[in-house]
């Protein structure tokens, strides 16, 4: 299979990217983020998260941040919500594309979500069907799809049932996590491979963390797969609370520089996301994780 002419981004800094941040975020910051990565032209801008403001505070607003923003035409606006009264929450401020997460690891989803890979489903389930009654689309996540920071290698078939279950549970897409960046070119292609095989590439998509510096290898060695959503977060913001030592997601502008070079269109001016990865770096008191980013100073605000 060769390598695909187009490929969509979904931005993911607004939400699984600032998630772990330790210190409060504004909304107001939040949503001037969520705009200017929109107004870059990224088609898809995962928001926010619908979550329990106990467990993951800085996503407390996520009411104030969704109904906060200005909608640009063309753009999806999903937000994350891990059971129903998170999705109840989320439809009364106008979602109208969510996301679900289960784990290909048993233990991760234990310590994740308080609850089993299967237990996870009948979660999904009313879930789900509350969204469809609603017109509400769903996109599903899978943790962990290239290894689990408490059980090591995940095997790529379990993946697969897990990324299979969700596509017949309803969810239009599959998003393949390496949740601790720990996967290898080989590895990942391997992977996506076999979850190719029970999932059509079309409906998939790649999530890979930086944590040792092989999200970019990862990614090239999965172009030829089928696979034509890749999973981003500007100025590589992100990490996962309960996967330690894992890093941030692989920063956009250092994908858009990638797919540049390869003459692969993504519709995104990378001056504009590089411009938004020092901005949001310098209202969290950092400095963008990107190469990209470092390389291309560009600090207009």
């Amino acid at each position: 299979m060769s390598r695909p002419e187009t490929v969509t981004l979904v931005e993911v800094g607004p939400r699984d990217g600032l998630q772990n941040e330790p210190h409060p975020i504004p909304a107001a910051t939040k949503i001037a983020l969520v705009e200017r990565l929109a107004d870059a032209g990224l088609g898809v801008v995962e928001t926010t998260s619908f979550v329990s403001a106990r467990w993951v505070p800085q996503m407390g607003d996520a009411t104030e941040v969704l109904t906060g923003i200005r909608r640009r035409p063309g753009v999806r606006y999903p937000v994350l919500t891990p059971n129903l009264k998170g999705l109840e929450r989320a439809i009364e401020a106008g979602a109208d594309e969510v996301a679900v997460f289960a784990a290909a690891s048993e233990t991760f989803s234990q310590r994740n979500t308080n609850a089993s890979i299967e237990e996870s489903f009948e979660r999904f389930a009313p879930l789900i069907q509350r969204a469809q009654e609603d017109g509400v689309a769903v996109r599903g996540y899978v943790s962990c799809a290239l290894g689990c920071p408490y059980e090591g290698a995940v095997p790529p078939q379990r993946v697969a049932e897990v990324a299979e279950r969700l596509r017949r549970m309803g969810c239009f897409e599959i998003s393949l996590g390496d949740t601790i960046g720990c996967g290898t070119p080989l590895e990942a292609r391997r992977m996506v491979a076999r979850v190719a095989e029970r999932v059509p590439p079309e409906h998939l998509a790649l999530h890979f963390h930086d944590t040792r510096g092989q999200a970019l290898a990862n990614l090239f060695a999965c172009l030829d797969t089928g696979v034509t959503t890749i999973d981003t977060a500007v100025g590589g913001l992100g990490g996962c609370p309960y996967a330690p030592g894992a890093a941030g997601n692989v920063a956009t502008e250092d994908v858009l520089y990638m797919l540049d070079g390869m003459g692969i269109d993504t519709g995104v001016d990378r001056a504009a996301v590089v411009a938004a990865a020092h901005w949001i770096a310098g209202e969290l008191g950092q400095q963008p994780r990107s190469r990209v980013a470092a390389a291309e100073s560009t600090c207009s605000a």
